[in-house]
């Protein structure tokens, strides 16, 4: 199979995404899921619930659409029914993971800075109503890109292929709900979750001087103590998986603002810098969906162990069997 020299880099680099993805995402709801990590049921809910979305957008977004499309053209994958529902559960798993992530920045942000809200929400049964509204919600506002493809060609009356309509470009309506769909991914998010990382930090800042100045005056001496340093751990997995979410989502949000003030849609084949610009940005937000499960490992002494436990397992089972 012949690739020209930028569709070669994007099929390795699918390719590898997706063979570190599908198992990093799976580690990770395997990991979480036994609750061993030192962590509340109402913060492992939004990991686990995370974790899963991303491994559906992997799945529907890499595997499906790009790699069987790349590997496999003409499957029947690529007749238009099949790939519009592909295209609507990208779209529903994408959003679900954008907001899912602004979901547990808020409840973060609550623990945090919201005492008296915090036992009233920050609960697991909170939890798990917002991680279901958030999921049914972003299935339900991506009915319409079902309807909105229609066949390239049709052969021996089957359709195959998805391609836009017309009316995708020219009509008032679905030019609002792009905006509409843009707006709530990633704008509101992007929005949301720095002023929720503004407002925790500030808060933070205020509440470690607060207790230092109160240590030092029972104790005469300037020492740490377990709830700030409980405090500086939760603070650094939620600016990690914050701050990682905004970065490989922000050439895409640039890629939508110039689209619309420059009102230039057309694309003129691989070598075109516009499509090199729309695809980066379609590969660093596909990049964010296995980013989390290194943050853990990365930010989380437990659930390191619980990873090293889980690797040696299958050697500790082989070594029974053979003794």
């Amino acid at each position: 199979m012949h690739f020209p020299p930028q569709g070669l880099v994007y099929s390795i680099y699918y390719t590898t995404l997706a063979v570190v993805a599908v198992p990093a995402n799976l580690v990770a709801i395997v990991i979480l899921s036994r609750g061993k990590c030192g962590l509340s049921k109402c913060i492992t809910r939004y990991l686990v619930s995370m974790a899963v979305t991303d491994l559906l957008l992997i799945i529907t977004a890499v595997i499906i659409n790009r790699i069987c499309g790349i590997y496999f053209p003409g499957s029947f994958l690529s007749i238009t029914p099949v790939c519009s529902v592909i295209v609507a559960l990208t779209y529903a798993a994408r959003v679900s993971s954008v907001w899912l992530t602004v979901a547990f920045t808020f409840d973060r942000f609550v623990v945090i800075c919201c005492q008296k809200l915090k036992s009233k929400y920050c609960t697991n049964k909170t939890a798990a109503v917002v991680i279901g509204t958030v999921c049914g919600l972003s299935c339900f506002i991506n009915i319409p890109w079902y309807f909105i493809h229609e066949p390239s060609y049709i052969i021996n009356n089957v359709p195959w292929y998805c391609k836009l309509k017309d009316i995708r470009f020219t009509s008032p309506l679905w030019g609002a709900y792009d905006w509409f769909d843009h707006l709530l991914t990633p704008c509101f998010p992007f929005l949301l979750i720095l002023l929720l990382n503004v407002l925790t930090v500030r808060h933070i800042l205020e509440a470690s001087r607060a207790r230092k100045r109160l240590l030092v005056q029972k104790s005469g001496n300037n020492h740490s103590d377990a709830e700030t340093e409980s405090r500086r751990k939760s603070i650094i997995l939620l600016f990690a998986v914050s701050g990682s979410f905004i970065l490989l989502w922000m050439t895409y949000l640039l890629q939508f603002l110039y689209e619309r003030i420059s009102n230039d849609y057309k694309v003129n084949g691989y070598s075109d810098p516009k499509f090199i610009f729309i695809e980066t940005a379609n590969m660093l937000q596909l990049l964010s969906c296995c980013t989390n499960t290194f943050i853990y490992a990365v930010t989380q002494s437990k659930f390191r162990e619980q990873l090293r436990s889980t690797a040696q397992y299958p050697v500790n089972l082989i070594a029974k069997c053979m003794k």
